[in-house]
């Protein structure tokens, strides 16, 4: 969070959860800091990186605005950064901003007008067209919205070993997950391999995994208004549209040979060790749906190499339900609570702008929320995909949380 203004100086507190990527990540409806394995933010393009070094990345983004600005920014990391940001705010001691790995502080302080409407500081249109769309959804509330991107995480990709599945000369554009499981999951069965690598196991937060599959389903059969109604308990759990999805899962979760170790493997295979099969010389596994992090858990050997290791592409629409492509994710949202402060206006516009995070992106474990952002920024080309995936897709939801 940034803090209040001191002697010239605006100082920031950023939440520097070794995981702050990752929980936005894997934080679902039923779920509490998933952070499994106490190391750091989600790399697209290799590897976890610890809160020192978010810090550091961080700060290098911002090296440049500082100088030609003025405005002295103080990096300062919370790890407990709900309960100390709800004390400050109840204290009368809010900080000048805060980024948020979550919405739903921000729609508590909105409710209780403790934030200030993004509008009131930023140009809301030209901050949406940059954005895909969808993206501020996230933050409204009763009409207006009340946080912005700053960084993004990306959920909704199919990943899978490039030289065994060109072999196979199998389909990397399927149409529809009807098509997916057609055309490229029974083939590979066929062929003697378990199409999926999937695993639930992540110690006190088993069954992320599991929600985000649910999440996928219910975004592509029913669309986002359905989707936010669900978010939102406007619907119980049990509505047939969830059940519907539920057993549209359970057809690759539950059918022998669908997934490598069947039922068993699934609740037995740590998330992170999920696709390590794919990458044998005979592979028992060929494609994994995960977020962008997951590369962070790959074999070294593949890190070093992921452009020629890995392949990727969206996890497609469901076929009868929702006509667009959706990307689930989530991302760090920027929040002002000292509306009055211009310095503090300048450093949130600049956070949610698409000129913020070049040093960050060229370092790794970084992607703009931004269409616009320059994509030669980012270290490999699997990173520059994911954005191009992004940038393609018709709406953009959060995932299911709290």
């Amino acid at each position: 969070m940034l803090g209040r203004r001191e002697r010239g100086r605006v100082r920031i507190k950023v939440l520097a959860l070794a995981a702050s990527l990752l929980s936005v990540l894997a934080l679902t409806s039923c779920l509490q800091n998933p952070n499994p394995s106490g190391s750091g933010g989600g790399s697209a393009g290799g590897g976890f990186v610890d809160g020192g070094d978010e810090q550091k990345q961080f700060e290098a983004s911002l090296a440049e605005f500082e100088q030609s600005s003025g405005i002295d920014i103080q990096y300062v990391a919370d790890t407990d950064f709900t309960t100390t940001i709800k004390q400050k705010v109840n204290s009368g001691d809010a900080p000048d901003l805060g980024l948020f790995p979550q919405p739903g502080g921000i729609l508590e302080f909105a409710a209780d007008d403790k934030v200030q409407p993004i509008d009131t500081y930023l140009d809301y249109d030209s901050l949406d067209r940059s954005l895909v769309p969808g993206f501020l959804d996230a933050a409204r509330y009763k009409g207006r919205v009340y946080g912005a991107p700053m960084r993004m995480a990306v959920k909704s990709i199919v990943w899978y070993p490039k030289p065994a599945y060109t072999d196979g000369d199998y389909d990397t554009s399927p149409s529809s997950i009807q098509e997916l499981q057609s055309d490229v999951a029974d083939r590979i069965k066929a062929s003697g391999i378990s199409p999926w690598c999937m695993g639930w196991e992540s110690d006190q937060t088993t069954g992320w995994v599991g929600s985000d599959w649910l999440e996928e389903y219910m975004l592509r059969m029913y669309g986002p208004d359905v989707y936010d109604d669900w978010v939102a308990h406007r619907i119980p759990f049990n509505d047939k549209r969830v059940v519907q999805a539920l057993d549209e899962v359970a057809k690759i979760t539950k059918t022998p040979g669908q997934v490598l170790g069947d039922t068993k493997g699934i609740l037995n295979t740590p998330f992170g060790d999920a696709m390590n099969p794919a990458f044998d010389d005979s592979p028992k596994c060929m494609i994994m749906r995960q977020g962008n992090f997951i590369t962070g858990f790959f074999p070294k050997t593949v890190q070093q190499n992921l452009d020629d290791r890995v392949g990727i592409y969206a996890f497609p629409p469901y076929e009868g339900g929702y006509s667009g492509q959706p990307i689930m994710g989530g991302g760090d949202l920027v929040a002002l609570f000292n509306g009055n402060d211009p310095d503090a206006q300048a450093v949130a516009q600049f956070l949610t702008s698409d000129k913020f995070g070049g040093p960050w992106a060229k370092a790794g474990g970084w992607l703009s929320p931004h269409r616009t952002f320059d994509v030669a920024n980012y270290p490999d080309k699997t990173t520059r995909e994911i954005a191009k995936i992004v940038a393609d897709a018709d709406v953009f939801r959060f995932d299911a949380r709290i």
